[in-house]
């Protein structure tokens, strides 16, 4: 079941950050979908199958757009918008790693 929640997050991250790259360009556009990237998030909760699965499918799709296209254009612009949504990616990846469960220790003491 860890699984099938973890794929459904990775699809919802990259869902998420298609929207926000889809709309960065328009400042309305690139505050709602940070906003809306902040929630789900803090929403799901921390997690290796979680909060990480969410946050390496919002990641994965923004890299996977990040090169050039055939066309010779961009799917994410070269300014300041642009630049804000490479910034904010990096945000979300270390915000789901940092915030991953410390691991538990086994031991005799415990």
């Amino acid at each position: 079941m860890r699984i099938v929640v973890a794929v459904l997050l990775l699809v919802a991250g990259a869902a998420t950050a298609l929207a926000t790259v889809a709309l960065h360009t328009i400042g309305w556009g690139f505050l709602l979908g940070g906003v809306a990237t902040l929630a789900a998030l803090v929403a799901v909760g921390p997690g290796w199958w979680t909060r990480l699965a969410f946050g390496l499918g919002w990641f994965g799709f923004v890299a996977w757009v990040t090169p050039s296209r055939a066309e010779g254009d961009y799917a994410i612009s070269s300014d300041l918008a642009g630049y804000g949504l490479l910034g904010f990616t990096l945000v979300v990846l270390v915000y789901s790693v940092a915030t991953l469960p410390r691991p538990r220790r086994g031991g005799l003491n415990e």
